[in-house]
């Protein structure tokens, strides 16, 4: 007859597995621990939608040294721009009734995914006269664990872009935000004026013109980045990227996150502006 079944087998089996278990928690929470440590970004991925978000962000305004310096340089906004410090970038027909908002950080991968996937429609829509956007560009990820400058660099010389034409500023950006040339979020490649000035000249307007590289390399509307990077924590947006309309966050249906991918954003958008006229 085995003794398998006796009572110190059984005893010791569940000795085991109780050490067992009290291994593989001590390896699940040293896993966490090395993903959440220090990190106040936190990247949601839901079926239906992905948001990155940031919690417990502190303010540690523009950052020391160079860009502490720019923060205190004489504001310079760029053409095409109105409001409080020149914040509103507002692209399309100005005889749209309708107006989406758009957040992005320039250095956000769920932002590049965005422009990636749905920017296209977007920018049809606004040809098409469905609404026109502001777009908000902001800079949390440099005060972030990966630190550095490159969404502040990178806003500087959409500033750039942007006095050249609103056109320039939109094939700009979609440029930057490319598969091509999007760098991964820990790499800081827009920090380098260099890396900006060549992604440039894939934009016709912006190719070897003097004026937008003086610009860029002066970092002429650095002041004017960092102003509009201030929107960001207010009025509860603290992800990107965020799309309004007015005050209404637009999200993936059951979800909390804004809609990314090319089928949900047009779901997202016809349900909030009814079906696009054909």
């Amino acid at each position: 007859m085995s003794n398998r079944n006796n009572p110190q087998n059984k005893q010791a089996a569940r000795e085991r597995l109780r050490v067992e278990r009290e291994r593989q928690a001590k390896k699940d929470k040293s896993r966490r621990q090395f993903f959440v440590a220090g990190s106040i970004v936190v990247v949601l991925a839901i079926a239906g939608g992905i948001g990155y978000a940031v919690s417990n962000m502190k303010d540690k305004g523009s950052g020391t040294g160079e860009w502490a310096a720019m923060a205190k340089k004489d504001l310079v906004k760029p053409a095409n721009t109105t409001g409080e410090n020149g914040n509103e970038i507002v692209i399309g027909d100005p005889k749209a009734k309708e107006t989406l908002t758009l957040f992005e950080d320039v250095r956000c991968p769920v932002c590049a995914m965005f422009e990636q996937n749905s920017g296209e429609q977007l920018r049809q829509d606004v040809k098409d006269g469905r609404y026109k956007v502001r777009f908000v560009m902001v800079n949390f990820i440099d005060d972030g664990p990966s630190g550095g400058s490159g969404s502040k660099n990178a806003v500087s010389a959409l500033g750039a872009a942007l006095n050249v034409s609103p056109e320039a500023f939109v094939e700009y950006k979609e440029a930057l935000y490319s598969k091509q040339n999007h760098p991964e979020e820990t790499d800081d490649a827009y920090a380098d004026n260099k890396k900006l000035l060549e992604v440039a000249q894939q934009v016709p307007a912006l190719k070897g013109n003097k004026d937008f590289e003086k610009n860029v390399d002066d970092h002429t509307y650095a002041k004017w980045g960092l102003e509009m990077g201030k929107l960001f924590g207010k009025n509860g947006i603290n992800s990107t990227p965020t799309l309004l309309h007015g005050d209404k966050k637009l999200t993936s249906p059951g979800t909390q996150n804004p809609p990314i991918a090319k089928e949900d954003f047009a779901s997202v958008i016809d349900k909030e502006f009814g079906p696009k006229k054909k």
